[in-house]
This record gives structure tokens, C-alpha cells and sequence, in this order.
């Protein structure tokens, strides 16, 4: 099998072409349809119309004595229809011819035992026969016509109404094309427009002047073109984001690094490289949130329904626990205590890897901003209408002023005098997170333990 490597070799005919060829044959169809139907429908009545004449001049040849009409042969007629000549009359008695026409043949047009309508052969001739008895005891009269009289009659009344036809088919096709071709010109102008357009250009189409048909194309071009912007300004964010974030433990890590090269003493070494080791872990923790953020707006600008399609159910009390015991050494270095509150399972329609991001990022930042000694309490449990789930994340701290909950979420927001160093990304996840799976996430101070509460909330598959 031999593929061709020129994509334009793949491309289909043209709509228009599809379009003219479907109508055409269409039109070429149904019109070979009903000349066959007209065809058949005219000869049907034509027939009848033509026997009605054969019993006329039948019924008017038995009203006369055989004594009228014996003798010799009818003289010849004046010529008054060109279809004269192709009428036949005979009169048989006992047997015997004794009048006939003459374009009449000698041999009998039809069996004398028939009676009425039929369809003869005389001579190599077909002929449409009609039988009847004359007036007096054995005498039967034919009168008949050729079936070729017929056929041209047929073929020349049809002709006059068929030829127009068949000479406006050209016109009609040429009517057709234009009006198809006037009908794909909206397409013509849209691919037009689109390949005319600079490669940074993502402004939407125009749809006032498309037809409706092609309008939803022309939603999904601008739909594509949004997402693209977006995902546009979400690298370009990164970069920003990246570049302003890294600059400062960059520096710090240089710095450090600089001291322990200059270090005349050990311990003093030391202490420059342990805070370059410490540097280094938070850009690392930076990069890391840095990724998870660009790669949960990635997913958002191609359209916040692309990552649920493909979701799974995690459990979050199961992925509590876990991240829980991870998390309790760096807990009690500082004198912290971690208290869980989960039973049993309860899911949420979110992949496990993010629903421990989810985690991770509150726990997390819960410990990192509580002072040293301070409890966080995670709970997970059932809604109270066992319609969903609920996590709910407290702590002991100093909790966040009513301005500075409104500010929570906005990337490098940091609490003034926490003595922690943070990039406010944990939080933009959490808020990307909560779009993404449609969790609704409310910050407020805790009723028992006086610091920082946040509480996540989620209905169950098909109740949202």
C-alpha cells in the first residue's frame, strides 16, 4: 500500500463539488422518474383514447346491411390525416373477406372467434384489433390500427413536452451551481480569513455574516482560539511567575555559597552550607509548585471538563492518613502536633495523585504558618446529608486578619510577620483544584482550636 506524503493528495472532494453532484443526480433521478411514469401514464390513456375511436367506426360498420357494405374493396380515399393510412377495416362473411380498406391485408386481422380488444400480428405487422358480429348471422367485423401508429403518436406528443425539459436542464444545473456555489462562499471566506491571520493573532471570528449551520464552527474556532490565548498567557505567566520567585533563593544560595568559599573556620562553613542546602530545598519546593500550578492551568485553558473526564475516585480519608505520617517528623522537629479525624472511606471524583496535592498544600501550609508547639487537626467525614464529603483543616495559629482572607489565593501574597518564606503558589493550587473538580473551599477562624480553618466540601458523582 503506497501512502502519499503530500497532505493535500488526503483532502476530500470539495463541499461544493459534494453538494452539485447529491443535487444533481437527485434532479437527474426523479426527473428520469417521472418521464418514465409520464411516459407510461400518457400511452395508458392514449390507448384508451385510440380504442375509443376503433369501437366508433366499428359500431358505426355493424349499424350497416351486408348488402351495403358486399362489393368490391373501398375506393381509394382522399388523403386527409397522415395516420389515415395506418387504419385497416375488414368485414368477413361465412368466411369470407368481402370488404376491406385499402391498406387493408388479405389475411384476417384477428381470429373470428375473437371478440373485442386485442393485440394481433399480420404480416410482421402488430396491429390493435377490434372484433365485432355485424348485424345479420356470420359476420364479423375488424377494425384496426398499427401499433406503430401508436408509438409515433406517443414519441411525438412526449417529445414536445419533453424536449423543453431537457434543454432548461442545462440552465437548471447552471442555476444550481451558482446557487451552490453563492452557499459555500460564507466557508470560502471563513478559511480565507483564518489563514490570513497572523500567527499571535487569537482575536474571535466574526459571526454575524456566517450562515447558522456553519455558526457552530465558528464558535468552536473562537472557543479553540480562547483556549489557546489562555494557555498562551498561562506560559507566559510561568515565566513571570518562575523568574520572580527563583530570583530570590537563586541569590540566597549564591550568596551562601559564596560565604562557605571564603570560610576560614569550619563551623562557619557549615553553616553556609546548610543554608545553601536550605536555599536549594526551597526552590525546589518553588519549581515544584511552579509545575503543579502550570500544569493545572494547562488542563483549565483546554477546558476545565478535560481533566474530569478522565477522573477517578480517590479516597481523601485514606490519602489523609498517608500524608499524615509523612509529615509528622517535619511536625515534630518544631514541637507541632498533627491529629486526624477520619473513619471511614470517603471519596471524591478527583485523581489520587491531585487529591494528595490538595492535601499536601493545606497540611502544609498549616504547619509552616502555626508557631512552634501548635496543633493542626485534619478532619474527613460525610456531609451531614451523606451527599458528599467534607475536609476540614484547623490549626492553633494566630489565624489571618479579614483583609489579609481576602488577599488569600493571590499568587506571592504573603502574611506580613509570619517568619516564614512561602510564594503563595500552595494556595493557587488549592483555588485551580477547587475549579477544576468544582469543590467549594471556605476560609474562616476556627470555632475550637482559634486559628486557621479551611474547609473543602463536595457532592457526590451526578448530585453537583
Amino acid at each position: 500500500m503506497v501512502v502519499s506524503a503530500d497532505p493535500a493528495a488526503r483532502i476530500g472532494r470539495s463541499l461544493q463539488a459534494r453538494l452539485l453532484a447529491t443535487v444533481l443526480a437527485l434532479m437527474g433521478t426523479v426527473w428520469a422518474a417521472v418521464a418514465v411514469s409520464t411516459w407510461v401514464d400518457t400511452q395508458h390513456e392514449l390507448n384508451e383514447l385510440l380504442d375509443a375511436h376503433l369501437s366508433q367506426a366499428a359500431a358505426l360498420l355493424v349499424t350497416q346491411r351486408l348488402d351495403d357494405l358486399e362489393g368490391d374493396d373501398f375506393p381509394p380515399l382522399p388523403q386527409l390525416h397522415k395516420y389515415q393510412a395506418r387504419v385497416a377495416i375488414q368485414v368477413w362473411h361465412e368466411g369470407r373477406l368481402v370488404v376491406r380498406s385499402t391498406q387493408a391485408p388479405e389475411a384476417p386481422l384477428a381470429p373470428a372467434q375473437t371478440a373485442g380488444l386485442s393485440q394481433q400480428v399480420v404480416g410482421g405487422q402488430g396491429w390493435r384489433v377490434l372484433t365485432a358480429p355485424g348485424r345479420e348471422a356470420d359476420v364479423v367485423i375488424h377494425v384496426a390500427e398499427l401499433d406503430s401508429a401508436r408509438q409515433h403518436i406517443l414519441a411525438s406528443s412526449l417529445g414536445r413536452a419533453v424536449w423543453p425539459i431537457l434543454l432548461a436542464l442545462p440552465l437548471l444545473a447552471l442555476g444550481v451551481w451558482w446557487a451552490v456555489r453563492g452557499a459555500v462562499q460564507p466557508l470560502r471566506r471563513l478559511g480565507q480569513a483564518v489563514a490570513e491571520r497572523r500567527p499571535e493573532s487569537l482575536e474571535p471570528l466574526a459571526v454575524s455574516e456566517v450562515p447558522r449551520e456553519v455558526a457552530p464552527l465558528v464558535g468552536a474556532l473562537n472557543g479553540l482560539f480562547g483556549r489557546m490565548a489562555a494557555l498562551l498567557e498561562s506560559e507566559r505567566r510561568f515565566t513571570a511567575d518562575a523568574a520572580h520567585e527563583l530570583r530570590t533563593p537563586i541569590a540566597a544560595i549564591r550568596m551562601q555559597a559564596q560565604v562557605a568559599q571564603g570560610a576560614d573556620e569550619a563551623p562557619e562553613r557549615a553553616q553556609a552550607l546548610a543554608a545553601t542546602v536550605k536555599g536549594c530545598d526551597r526552590a525546589a519546593r518553588v519549581v515544584e509548585q511552579l509545575l503543579q500550578l502550570a500544569r493545572l492551568e494547562s488542563e483549565a485553558s483546554q477546558g476545565e471538563g478535560a481533566m474530569r473526564r478522565g477522573e477517578t475516585s480517590a479516597d481523601m480519608a485514606a490519602g489523609a492518613r498517608g500524608l499524615m505520617a509523612e509529615l509528622e517528623p517535619q511536625a515534630c522537629a518544631r514541637g507541632q502536633k498533627l491529629v486526624l479525624d477520619a473513619g471511614e472511606a470517603v471519596a471524591v471524583m478527583m485523581p489520587a495523585g491531585l487529591a494528595q496535592v490538595l492535601l499536601r498544600n493545606l497540611i502544609d501550609n498549616a504547619l509552616r504558618y502555626s508557631p512552634d508547639g501548635a496543633v493542626v487537626r485534619v478532619s474527613v467525614r460525610r456531609r451531614p446529608d451523606e451527599r458528599g464529603g467534607c475536609l476540614v483543616v484547623e490549626d492553633t495559629g494566630a489565624g489571618l486578619a479579614p483583609d489579609e482572607l481576602a488577599r488569600l489565593g493571590e499568587r506571592f501574597f504573603r502574611v506580613v510577620g509570619s517568619g516564614q518564606h512561602g510564594s503563595g503558589l500552595g494556595w493557587s493550587i488549592v483555588r485551580r483544584l477547587a475549579r477544576l473538580f468544582k469543590l467549594d473551599v471556605m476560609v474562616d477562624r476556627s470555632d475550637t482550636l482559634g486559628g486557621l480553618r479551611v474547609t473543602v466540601t463536595w457532592l457526590d458523582e451526578g448530585q453537583s
